[in-house]
């Protein structure tokens, strides 16, 4: 306790406080270039306990090195397997590459600032650093949303969908950079701007500013990225379900009538194959909304009511978004049996297939674009 007696003894060594109001606050170890961008609000905050900052700094290292290493793996065996070049598995490796440039860019330097308790880098990188997060969230987000259109177009039409081609997919995939990249390069332009954040260890948008078109850009911005794509999950499962559930009850009828327990033919089969991949899809973005909802909740929150929001509270913001990026590729080697199968082959000590994953009968990463509607035999 003797540090919270001395709070400059709390400052790495080396370091000295550029605080100009001459009190011990969170913003003290703060390189005197980056005060400008630091919002009044945080000088009344003491400085935050150094244990915070070793294990943040150690679970953003451990979520980095994860998440590198398990998005490289996931791009790596889709581009270098001919079973798994499809054009739904397109917006996969998007996705993929996606999470690795995010925290490729993200951790190292996160991982540096809690090293020094504050952010260790220029002004200028403060704003690079967020515009990474936001730009690289945004892909990651639409990139799901295109996934789980795909499969409602799957599932829900059936034989009548038109097939996603490389062509459509490769669209989708330049229409999420151009329009991530425009919404996330406006706060350079005035338009809202980049800050650090409370503890001093992250940048990202600026939710203190009591400026009416500073909180026009999160609000509007916050609705394309979370609001927007919340809706269209919810119509799209729902419908993604209901078709499962009458499909499941034709079944059912048509049994009964022929007198016998169950039908399944190769047509349901392929039909199961598609729902199961709709679980790995809905639980992947699932997860992306359990990451990215507390910087929402920040966001929302520092520009209505910025009296709750304490350093220590955004830590959660940057950590939860961080991992994000790692559950991906843990879902698609679980939840993949042609991703199994592939891994299994090609990296056996990262395999974490069963005897039988590789043996599914139909891939769950068979779309339409693969095969007719009526050809029952799995493509090549």
């Amino acid at each position: 306790m003797a540090s919270w007696n001395n709070p400059a003894s709390m400052l790495p060594e080396g370091m000295v406080s550029t605080n100009p109001f001459g009190n011990f606050t969170v913003v003290d170890a703060a390189p005197k270039d980056l005060l400008p961008l630091i919002d009044p609000h945080w000088y009344q905050y003491p400085p935050m306990n150094p244990l915070w900052y070793g294990l943040l700094g150690f679970t953003i290292f451990i979520l980095g090195i994860l998440s590198i290493v398990g998005n490289a793996v996931v791009i790596w065996v889709f581009m270098n397997t001919k079973s798994l070049r499809s054009p739904a598995n397109l917006l996969v490796v998007n996705l993929a590459v996606s999470d690795f440039l995010m925290m490729l860019t993200m951790f190292p330097p996160m991982v540096v600032s809690c090293y020094y308790h504050t952010w260790a880098f220029s002004p200028f990188f403060c704003e690079l650093y967020g515009f990474f997060g936001s730009i690289f969230g945004c892909i990651s987000i639409w990139t799901m949303i295109f996934i789980t259109l795909d499969r409602y177009n799957v599932i829900v039409k059936g034989v009548s969908a038109e097939p996603l081609t490389s062509k459509g997919a490769l669209l989708r995939i330049m229409f999420v950079w151009v329009v991530s990249t425009v919404w996330t390069i406006l706060p350079f332009f005035g338009w809202n701007r980049y800050v650090p954040e409370g503890n001093m260890t992250a940048c990202g948008t600026d939710y203190l500013s009591e400026s009416a078109f500073s909180k026009s850009y999160l609000y509007i911005y916050g609705s394309w990225v979370y609001m927007l794509p919340l809706i269209i999950i919810i119509v799209a499962y729902s419908q993604i379900v209901s078709a499962v559930f009458a499909h499941e009850k034709q079944m059912r009828e048509q049994a009964k009538k022929m007198g016998v327990k169950s039908l399944r033919s190769e047509e349901a089969q392929k039909t199961s194959a598609e729902c199961r991949l709709a679980k790995v899809a809905l639980m992947t973005v699932s997860l992306w909304f359990i990451a990215w909802t507390p910087y929402l909740v920040i966001n929302f929150t520092g520009m209505n009511n910025k009296s709750v929001i304490s350093p220590l509270f955004t830590i959660w913001g940057s950590l939860f978004a961080k991992a994000n990026a790692v559950y991906n590729p843990i879902v698609y080697a679980i939840s993949h049996p042609k991703y199994r199968a592939a891994l299994e082959k090609k990296l056996p000590c990262l395999s974490c297939s069963g005897g039988d994953g590789a043996s599914d009968s139909v891939s769950v990463t068979t779309t339409q674009s693969e095969q007719p509607v009526t050809e029952k035999s799995e493509s090549a």
